[in-house]
């Protein structure tokens, strides 16, 4: 009686391997603003305002920040906004021409989705998609004597808190630099708080100084009206 024929080897069966990462994509945007992103860019200064301790110090209400808030027919020139949208889609569409300003694209990879509590309060106003405010930075230029250029000061950078850490901050900086970089501009200048060492950090890894020796002088209030009737006789010498 023949011998029966060996069973066949077993087939290779492929490992799952549960360690492979799963990629979200985020797709961010820098645009101008505008006068209908003021609602959301009131926000954010409140929650700014919240973050630094200084609610109790927060006045502006959105339509004067409204009337104060350059059109994007002029950007540049006085104050100007960029904010940076977030959504996990393409973006459908281009926003309206700005000749002075090309909108920055950017995709992110992200480990896991983001939950964002805020977002219908957030939405986008320049369009019915899911295009989302994650945060903005407000800038304007003033002038270097020692290096007879202009320079852009950035009064605000904020990115909302569900979206920190992801290199939107960094992004927006960047921004800023790139636009004082094409328009010939000496300096980038801010001023952070001594307690946010987070923010510090974060700054000094971009490459910025951190200027221990200088102190921020304010007039405010009653101190500007006073200051601005008085007579010269009590004047100090300020060098």
């Amino acid at each position: 009686m023949a011998a029966a024929a060996p069973p066949p080897s077993p087939t290779a069966t492929a490992e799952l391997n549960m360690n492979l990462p799963t990629n979200y994509s985020l797709f961010t945007r820098i645009r101008l603003t505008g006068k209908p992103d003021v609602s959301a860019s009131h926000k954010m200064i409140q929650q700014i305002a919240l973050f630094e301790r200084l609610s109790d110090q927060c006045f502006s209400t959105e339509p004067s920040f409204s009337a104060t808030l350059i059109s994007n027919n002029s950007p540049f020139k006085f104050v100007t906004v960029f904010l940076i949208e977030v959504s996990t889609a393409l973006f459908p569409s281009p926003v309206s021409h700005q000749p002075k300003f090309t909108p920055i694209h950017k995709t992110l990879n992200l480990d896991c989705p983001i939950s964002d509590p805020g977002m219908e309060t957030f939405k986008s106003s320049k369009t019915e998609y899911a295009i989302i405010i994650a945060g903005y930075v407000l800038f304007f230029p003033n002038y270097s004597t020692f290096l007879a250029k202009p320079r852009f000061y950035i009064e605000d950078l904020f990115v909302r808190e569900c979206y920190r850490r992801n290199g939107l901050g960094k992004m927006m900086l960047s921004a800023v630099a790139k636009q004082a970089v094409a328009m010939g501009y000496g300096r980038v200048e801010w001023v952070v708080w001594d307690w946010n060492m987070n923010a510090i950090k974060f700054y000094e890894q971009m490459g910025a100084n951190v200027m221990q020796e200088w102190r921020v002088c304010r007039l405010t209030c009653d101190a500007l009206q006073c200051d601005a009737t008085t007579s010269g006789t009590h004047d100090l010498d300020l060098i």
